[in-house]
């Protein structure tokens, strides 16, 4: 080995010793089980399958042809749909392939604005703008950060978009899809809903059920609250065969070539568990969320919507203006061994500047917490911020608190470790 792979190595090696005596709550993070990891080294990492299930561009995919469609018929049985799509590489290219499917350069489409928690593809200089696209952004309701529905009633009947797309970033409550559904029939636009964060908890049966509201596609990453490898799917009911071909062709050839194999069977087994596993975890995610809401909030933490009882997903989002704002106290979390990410709050007008941080309880759940150690976790992030211990001083206590919690829950695998590092062999 030499120096470069060396270097390159050790520091893989640090990175998942961090974490395993870190707090992980990045919202849009989780861990594979250790049977869908196995899927990542196989030999499916290196090869290739163009095209559909049994039309092929390669030969030698017998064997993927039966993977992939087993997969196609499980997230199908989850999302209850008629369709679905596992050929995505992450969220992002399955919402760029949603565009290329259900828009022309120039047209109109209504989406949540970034600083309310929209994502960065629905943004004018993300893949909507790209697209050439033009957007309209949704009132929001700041106070219960949610789409003010008689507002929005009015905006859509006055610019008739192309594309309703729904679903946040920072999405603490289910959307009013339903609310909206007879505008939303009448204008006769297409229905998106981006559950990337929450696409777990849609399929377990939490949260909402987009598909029966009056949501036609559903485009989601598959490693938030679906506890699976970094990947991408489509999900939907379409209208008509053409639709389901336009999805098909914006997927391949319009943004994949091949589709990551090796992630694409990681997800498969992803889904497998979700159908055993999905609503128990998925349960108890969303009450760590609340739980840890309440507990910081009984701290002095500003956590948002305290009246709705801050969140129905895996998500909190915090006001940290009074701690020098996201870009000051999230380092400092991380030095403190408690990982989040800054967060644009909606009174924000720079994502570099934001007042807010977002954090989630979904990792910290699949590794065995329960409500009563969101009360712990909670007085850590006291400690920093109201308190204004030293990082390094609470640091050692995040590293004893996590020694509790090492193995990976909610999988076929039980019990396996949930961050490997010592199976490495030091040269």
């Amino acid at each position: 080995m030499n120096q470069d792979a060396k270097y390159i190595r050790d520091a893989v090696i640090d990175h998942t010793r961090y974490f395993s005596n870190s707090l992980p709550m990045i919202a849009s993070e989780n861990l594979l089980s250790p049977l869908a990891k196995e899927m990542l080294v196989s030999d499916f990492h290196s090869r290739y399958a163009e095209g559909e299930v049994g039309e092929r561009y390669y030969e030698g995919n017998q064997f993927v042809d039966m993977v992939e469609r087993r997969a196609i018929e499980l997230s199908k049985r989850i999302f209850k749909c008629e369709y679905t799509d596992v050929r995505p590489i992450s969220g992002t290219v399955a919402n760029i392939a949603a565009y290329f499917a259900l828009t022309e350069p120039g047209d109109l489409v209504s989406a949540p604005a970034l600083a309310e928690g929209g994502h960065i593809t629905a943004a004018p200089f993300g893949a909507l703008g790209l697209r050439g696209l033009k957007v309209v952004n949704y009132p929001f309701d700041t106070e219960n950060m949610n789409i003010k529905v008689p507002e929005t009633e009015r905006m859509l009947k006055k610019t008739k978009p192309k594309v309703a797309l729904f679903g946040h970033s920072a999405l603490l409550f289910p959307t009013p899809i339903q609310e909206l559904r007879d505008t939303l029939e009448d204008l006769g636009c297409y229905v998106w809903y981006d559950a990337a964060h929450v696409l777990g908890l849609i399929g377990a049966g939490i949260f909402q059920d987009p598909l029966r509201e009056g949501v036609e596609v559903i485009t989601g990453s598959t490693h938030k609250t679906l506890p699976g490898p970094q990947h991408g799917i489509i999900v939907a009911n379409p209208r008509d065969s053409a639709m389901a071909k336009a999805l098909s062709r914006g997927v391949f050839p319009g943004v994949t070539s091949n589709h990551h194999l090796h992630a694409m069977a990681a997800l498969g087994i992803a889904l497998a568990e979700h159908m055993e596993f999905g609503r128990e975890y998925s349960k108890q995610i969303v009450a760590n969320a609340k739980a840890l809401g309440q507990a910081l909030h009984e701290r002095d933490v500003s956590v948002l919507c305290p009246h709705l009882g801050f969140t129905e997903s895996h998500i909190l989002l915090l006001d940290v203006s009074q701690n020098g704002g996201g870009q000051d106290i999230a380092p400092k979390l991380a030095e403190a061994k408690i990982v989040v990410n800054m967060e644009m709050l909606p009174w924000d007008h720079s994502a570099r500047r934001p007042s807010g941080i977002r954090i989630g309880t979904q990792e910290l759940t699949r590794i065995g917490m329960k409500e009563k150690d969101m009360i712990d976790v909670a007085e850590l992030f006291q400690r920093l911020m109201v308190k204004e211990e030293k990082p390094e001083s609470i640091a050692e206590d995040v590293r004893n608190l996590k020694q509790n919690f090492t193995e990976i829950h909610y999988c076929f695998s039980s019990g396996s470790p949930a961050y490997e590092y010592t199976h490495f062999v030091n040269e």
